[in-house]
């Protein structure tokens, strides 16, 4: 399948789990086409990028260790993203990368995740902390940088700052994903 049938396939893609698990089990199937279908995801102006996002995303769900040649290139386009129906899915993705590198179980992840990926992640989930959009990409941030910042020392405290900050004005789902987190940075 060249760029552009690919391109095109994810004009049949929509917010269905069944559509979206189908082209991620093709892209699975089909590694050759996590490059294409990542280049369409970070052409951060075009509708079409969110789609690439979301199948991306069940992609690294189903198979997080996929993304591994494709790290450099992921980390270095996550901060143009813009359009919310594609930061939710690419700031889950950074979740599922810290929760794999910090998790207590094996992971490919853990040797191939560098300190400038890392760096690349923290920076683009406090863009999405500090900006004002939905909530599903800052409540995968927060749960990001939490991880995150059991290495980084300085995250920690900014988190927090910025959790207590917004309480007050966020949703019932920010603030209950913001008590949880906060909890866990009030124990250290």
């Amino acid at each position: 399948m060249t760029r552009d049938q690919l391109y095109n396939e994810l004009n049949y893609v929509n917010h269905s789990r069944e559509k979206r698990l189908k082209y991620a089990n093709l892209v699975i199937d089909n590694p050759e086409l996590i490059q294409p279908l990542l280049e369409i995801l970070f052409e951060v102006d075009d509708k079409i990028s969110c789609r690439a996002a979301w199948v991306f995303e069940f992609m690294c769900s189903e198979k997080l260790d996929e993304i591994i040649p494709h790290l450099n290139y992921f980390t270095e386009n996550i901060s143009q993203v813009h359009q919310e129906p594609a930061m939710r899915p690419v700031a889950k993705i950074c979740e599922l990368l810290s929760t794999a590198y910090y998790g207590k179980s094996d992971s490919e992840i853990k040797s191939h995740l560098t300190q400038v990926h890392k760096e690349r992640m923290i920076e683009a989930c406090f863009d999405w902390m500090i900006n004002d959009i939905n909530v599903a990409p800052k409540a995968y941030s927060m749960n990001a940088l939490f991880l995150l910042g059991k290495e980084f020392d300085w995250v920690h405290p900014e988190l927090k700052i910025i959790l207590e900050r917004d309480f007050a004005s966020q949703s019932a789902a920010f603030k209950a994903r913001a008590r949880h987190i906060l909890k866990k940075l009030n124990k250290q």
